[in-house]
């Protein structure tokens, strides 16, 4: 909650919140309670809370969902976050009013399979991060769904619902071995503060680390795509979103106050916005040396 307020204060006007038996890959673990305390402080600031419900739902945890989904709309949860169908069909059975957003990670590639969704309740995609600048604007062009588009941070490359660290770790000392997993020259913010290396790139670092979900592994470089930011508002995409998870509180608060520092004067003169490299500067101080800022796949051309 701390964080979250510091966030807000320095201009973030959404989060998504979670706890890990319904939500994956959160910066931390927010309960019923705390969900309903983040609302009672983001409310009157026009701020918007939004509910992590992106697990892959097993039938164990099927039984407990509508009373948990009932329970974010009681407490004035805005949206939930879901891939999984189930959560929209059970959201749907009980009648619920809250907002429904569909965040298929890597598969929401299409603006069709969107649409789909979008017949059946929801009101927003969270767009696949392989999705290159023309792609978006293109599925922008071609729904009447908000868009949302992650623009800062480190992205998901790989999970397993598997304990792979502690399998590997268990399977070394058997054989007498020393794990081959490094930890991190300062581990700010990481979980496990474990990272791994490729033989052929061993410059590049892959934050690994391991929650009730399983294992993940994130990349080894940050997008930021707050020079090119413009690009993005001006077909009118609906929300940007900073990826805070495993970055230090200080190093997102300078993030969320660059992003709010161009989007602000975007929105005050857009035929006479220039960018102004000072916005940047505060982000490169705090940047981790070992992770590069990259437009991650916005301007690669896509080959199938």
């Amino acid at each position: 909650m701390e964080e979250l307020r510091r966030l807000a204060e320095a201009g973030a006007d959404a989060f998504a919140v979670g706890e890990s038996r319904y939500a994956v890959r959160m910066a931390g673990e927010f309960d019923l309670g705390m969900i309903r305390e983040a609302v009672a402080f983001a409310k009157p600031r026009g701020v918007r809370i939004y509910a992590a419900v992106n697990n892959l739902i097993d039938n164990a945890l099927l039984p407990q969902l509508p009373a948990y989904l009932r329970a974010l709309d009681e407490a004035g949860v805005d949206a939930v976050i879901f891939g999984d169908p189930a959560v929209l069909a059970v959201a749907r059975s009980e009648g619920l009013t809250i907002g429904l957003h569909w965040n298929a990670e890597m598969t929401s590639t299409n603006y069709a399979t969107a649409n789909y969704w979008g017949r059946r309740g929801a009101m927003r995609v969270v767009l696949a991060r392989e999705l290159n600048m023309e792609q978006v604007i293109d599925f922008k062009a071609n729904t009447g769904l908000e868009v949302q588009v992650q623009v800062h941070g480190m992205t998901n490359i790989y999970h397993s619902k598997r304990s792979l660290i502690h399998s590997y770790a268990e399977h070394q000392q058997r054989s007498g071995k020393e794990a081959e997993l490094k930890e991190h020259a300062d581990g700010r913010g990481m979980e496990s503060g474990l990272y791994l290396i490729e033989v052929e790139r061993p410059d590049e670092r892959f934050p690994i680390y391991e929650d009730a979900n399983g294992t993940h592994m994130m990349s080894s470089d940050d997008i930021c795509m707050l020079e090119s930011l413009h690009e993005l508002l001006e077909p009118g995409i609906d929300s940007v979103k900073i990826e805070g998870l495993l970055k230090p509180t200080a190093y997102n608060e300078a993030v969320v106050r660059a992003y709010r520092a161009v989007m602000d004067a975007y929105y005050a003169d857009p035929e006479g916005y220039r960018f102004r490299d000072e916005w940047l500067d505060p982000i490169r101080e705090l940047q981790d040396p070992h992770r590069e800022l990259s437009f991650g796949f916005f301007y690669k051309e896509q080959v199938y």
